[in-house]
């Protein structure tokens, strides 16, 4: 099982800070850190912008371009593995002499024009499937491979911040396994680590994506989805632990590949598939109306 630090925004757009991220990822025992390449004005549409201009406060999460170089040799020189998502096209350039793997976000699986530049590098390509239907699953696995990529692995995931145990839905990660016979994975946002355990040793997951902040002073935090070293280090004990688990446990869930009734709002925030840009071209036209809430 592959262990990954997705240290998402809360860097803050500090080199040492974001230094100090790579460093704690070695010294938790994590195989791969990850981070998010974004610029908030070709990540939302401007009806998104005049709607929520709170949403310009995230330019302050971006990741200068010129940091990934150094990030990924103080990655490779701890024997860990670079990986970051791209949410521009051009992105995906940007990272190719970097990274190991890209991840593609929940959020950009139906905008498959940027499926097929991440597969187009050849890289191994991990896809978060919060929010998609199984049907959109497959629709953007038969996108990668017949663009090139040759190494696919599936997270599933529930893009709630934080995610209550009770909306984990676990056995998804049966459903996918048995659906696409392709490494399947589990990206937390529990942070729980009796429930990032069970998806190993009770449904197999083959990697875990955390979250990470180092102090609580990141950025993102206060959503309450983030982990800190001790509850890191608690689940590394949770996975030694010699326990058995139970047959049946509230996380479990139906297992039907699915959004959740709570991911309904974030489902309008998707990409939409002809532009990349957020939320889908059917929502934009409510955004600044009652109920055209921000992601």
């Amino acid at each position: 099982m592959k262990l990954v630090a997705e240290v998402s925004s809360n860097h803050g757009a500090d080199l040492g800070r974001a230094l100090a991220f790579v460093d704690a990822a070695a010294e938790l025992g994590f195989d791969a850190v990850k981070f998010q390449q974004f610029k908030v004005r070709r990540l939302f549409a401007r009806e998104a912008l005049r709607a929520h201009p709170e949403l310009l406060k995230r330019e302050r999460w971006e990741l200068p371009e010129p940091m990934n170089a150094l990030l990924a040799e103080r990655a490779h020189g701890l024997g860990l593995r670079y990986t970051s998502t791209p949410f521009y096209l051009t992105a995906v350039d940007v990272l190719e002499p970097h990274v190991d793997a890209y991840k593609v976000a929940s959020y950009q699986i139906l905008w498959h024009d940027l499926l097929r530049a991440v597969a187009a590098t050849h890289k191994p390509v991990v896809l978060a499937t919060g929010l998609a239907t199984l049907d959109e699953v497959r629709a953007a696995v038969d996108v990668l491979g017949e663009a090139g990529a040759r190494d696919v692995t599936l997270l599933h995931c529930v893009s709630l911040y934080p995610t209550p145990p009770e909306e984990a839905n676990l056995s998804a990660i049966a459903t996918l396994r048995a659906a696409f016979r392709l490494p399947i994975g589990w990206s937390d946002h529990t942070r729980r680590p009796d429930v990032a355990a069970r998806s190993v040793r009770r449904f197999g997951a083959c990697m875990i994506e955390l979250h990470l902040d180092l102090d609580g002073l990141g950025d993102e935090y206060a959503g309450g989805h983030c982990w800190l070293p001790a509850d890191v280090r608690a689940l590394h004990a949770s996975l030694a632990s010699l326990a058995a688990e139970p047959e049946q446990a509230l996380c479990d869930g139906d297992g039907c590949k699915e959004p959740r009734p709570a991911e309904a709002d974030e489902v309008l925030w998707r990409s939409d598939p002809s532009d990349g840009l957020r939320p889908v071209r059917a929502h934009r036209a409510r955004l600044g109306r009652p109920g055209g809430a921000a992601a």
